[in-house]
C-alpha cells in the first residue's frame, strides 16, 4: 500500500510547526516591544543612532568588527559576561529595537562591545586603541587599524581631537595621530553603545 501521503503530511506538518514556533509566535510576542521612558532623564531608551554614530556603524560593519565582538551580554548563570563588567544586565530584544540589522556577533575573539561606551567613555581612548590596541590593552591580538589616521610628528596646527602616541609606540620622535573621517564616525558609534539602564523584563 502506497503511504507517501503520510510522509507528505508528515513534511508539511513539521514545516508548519517550524514556522510557527520560529517565526509566527516570536513575531508575535515581540511586536509590541517599544522603547521605555526614562522619567528621570526625560527620553526615551534605547536612544537610537543619528549623524557620525549612525555612519560609524556602516563603518563598523564595513571594518568586519562584528567577526571577532558581539553585542551581547549573556544572563548570569550563562557566563561571565556581567562579572567582568560588559553590562549590568542582559542582553534583551528592546535593545535592538533601532538596529537593522542587529550586530550581535557571533564569535568572541575580543570583549562584548554592547556597552564599551559606557565602559570606556573617552574618544582618546578609542582612538589610540584603534590606532594599536596594544598602547589600551597589552597582549591584544586586534590589528592595528592605522589606515584610520594621519600621524604627524610636529604640534602645529593640530586639530583639538588629535592625539599624542605614548613613546614606545611613537618611533624615534614624537608623534601625534589624527583621526579620519572614518574613525570619526566610528567612535561616535563605539561611544553610542551603552545599555546601561533598566528594562522592565531584565529584573
Amino acid at each position: 500500500m502506497n503511504r507517501s501521503w503520510l510522509l507528505a503530511l508528515g513534511v508539511l506538518a513539521t514545516i508548519v510547526a517550524s514556522v510557527t514556533g520560529l517565526v509566527l509566535l516570536p513575531d508575535r510576542q515581540l511586536r509590541s516591544t517599544a522603547p521605555v521612558q526614562d522619567e528621570d532623564r526625560g527620553i526615551t531608551l534605547p536612544v537610537g543612532y543619528f549623524g557620525d554614530a549612525e555612519e560609524g556603524r556602516k563603518v563598523y560593519m564595513d571594518l568586519g568588527c562584528i567577526y571577532c565582538h558581539t553585542q551581547q551580554v549573556r544572563p548570569e548563570g550563562f557566563g561571565a559576561d556581567i562579572e567582568r563588567g560588559w553590562g549590568m544586565r542582559r542582553s534583551v530584544a528592546r535593545d535592538y529595537i533601532h538596529d537593522q540589522p542587529p550586530l550581535m556577533g557571533t564569535m568572541r575573539t575580543g570583549p562584548d562591545l554592547m556597552n564599551i561606551g559606557a565602559r570606556q567613555p573617552s574618544a582618546q581612548w578609542h582612538y589610540l586603541h584603534l590606532y594599536e590596541p596594544r598602547i589600551t590593552s597589552p597582549g591584544s591580538i586586534m590589528p592595528p587599524h592605522r589606515f584610520l589616521f594621519e600621524v604627524r610628528r610636529s604640534a602645529d596646527g593640530l586639530p583639538e581631537d588629535a592625539v599624542r602616541v605614548p613613546g614606545e609606540f611613537a618611533g624615534e620622535k614624537p608623534a601625534w595621530i589624527v583621526p579620519k573621517d572614518r574613525a570619526r564616525r566610528l567612535v561616535a558609534y563605539l561611544l553610542s553603545l551603552d545599555h546601561n539602564y533598566e528594562v522592565p523584563e531584565a529584573r
